[in-house]
């Protein structure tokens, strides 16, 4: 079968690689559509983070969706031919957190396309507690636009964790960084009630995106978040606040531009260090929350009924490129000019 994979050596290359056995309480997955993400880029340029994760010579990618076709010994409540999308940790099922139902916070996690094979191949193993069953849907009656959304449930599931973290009727909600992440996120903030919701980005063709999505999007460098403010009639600073950029400077904005008690959840990872002012976390007693992946599987739960329910994400998804051409895929990942990237298999 065809697999992208690190070869046992920087960067990426498509190459014919045995198709897998399907272990134990594993299921064997035909890949139907996979997105691109930022660390599949930092994989492809086998940065120093990629050097010191990456499982030399496995198949990356861990955004996806496909079609089971066979099912391991010991595995009940799937079936051949279900739709799945697939959580990419993969938890030992053993540790505190685990036995505690905090998979989410596994000490033990390894994940999918970077400490072991993942899914930019045709075919995929995963444990069968990690495929999330798309219920009602097959080959038969899935829309090609379904499926695409079903390949970026992983992400989808990250807006959905961060978004969720905190109440949100009624509340004033800034996000810093636009970026398919963040662009999910805010569609769900909006579904589920806020009141006011600012996204900021440097880049423009993510805030054209955002505007097109019906959001206000500034670049902080041009427009202050304070001065927005004034535009939303708002007399107090923002209560919920979305850090999805990772950039330095995002940070301490949004703690001087909280109102007193407001909150942050913070899934960006951060490219340097950071300094705020924390005698005004403490003054005005903000909650800084970091995020980390999705509860399993309490945000499964919730992004399936936030979709069913007419939670629209397509407007994400900006290129789709066939699984062959992945390297017109990920230079266009790269470029600057698109939102979300998705590989199709079929």
């Amino acid at each position: 079968m065809k697999a992208l994979t690190t070869a046992g050596r920087p960067g990426l290359t498509l190459q014919d690689v045995p198709e897998p056995d399907t272990p134990t309480g594993h299921v064997k997955v035909r890949v139907l559509r996979a997105g691109i993400c930022g660390t599949d880029l930092h994989i492809h340029h086998w940065d120093a983070w990629a050097e010191g994760a990456v499982t030399p010579g496995i198949t990356v990618g861990h955004e996806f969706c496909g079609e089971i076709v066979e099912l391991g010994q010991g595995v009940e409540g799937l079936s051949v031919g279900d739709l799945m999308s697939a959580e990419g940790h993969i938890v030992c099922g053993q540790c505190r957190n685990c036995r505690a139902g905090r998979r989410h916070l596994c000490i033990n996690t390894s994940n999918l396309g970077v400490g072991r094979n993942g899914g930019f191949a045709e075919f995929v193993t995963v444990p069968a507690s990690n495929a999330w069953v798309h219920q009602g849907k097959s080959l038969a009656n899935v829309t090609g636009a379904e499926l695409d959304v079903f390949g970026i449930y992983d992400p989808l599931g990250n807006a959905v964790h961060t978004a969720l973290k905190f109440p949100l009727v009624g509340e004033d909600v800034v996000i810093t960084g636009a970026g398919p992440i963040g662009l999910m996120a805010a569609a769900v903030v909006r579904m589920v009630g806020a009141r006011n919701v600012l996204l900021t980005d440097i880049a423009p063709h993510r805030l054209e995106l955002a505007r097109s999505m019906g959001f206000t999007a500034i670049d902080p460098r041009e427009r202050s978040i304070r001065d927005t403010q004034t535009d939303f009639g708002m007399r107090e600073g923002f209560d919920v606040a979305l850090e999805m950029s990772g950039a330095p400077a995002a940070l301490p904005e949004l703690v001087d531009n909280m109102n007193a008690g407001g909150r942050i959840a913070m899934l960006g990872l951060p490219s340097s260090d950071i300094s705020i002012d924390w005698g005004g976390v403490v003054s005005r007693m903000l909650t800084i929350q970091g995020i980390y992946g999705r509860e399993m599987y309490e945000t499964w739960y919730a992004m399936t009924q936030l979709i069913a329910s007419g939670l629209d994400v397509s407007p994400v998804i900006t290129h789709r490129f066939a699984f062959d051409d992945w390297e017109d895929a990920f230079a266009t990942a790269e470029s600057g000019a698109a939102s979300k990237v998705i590989l199709d298999f079929e």
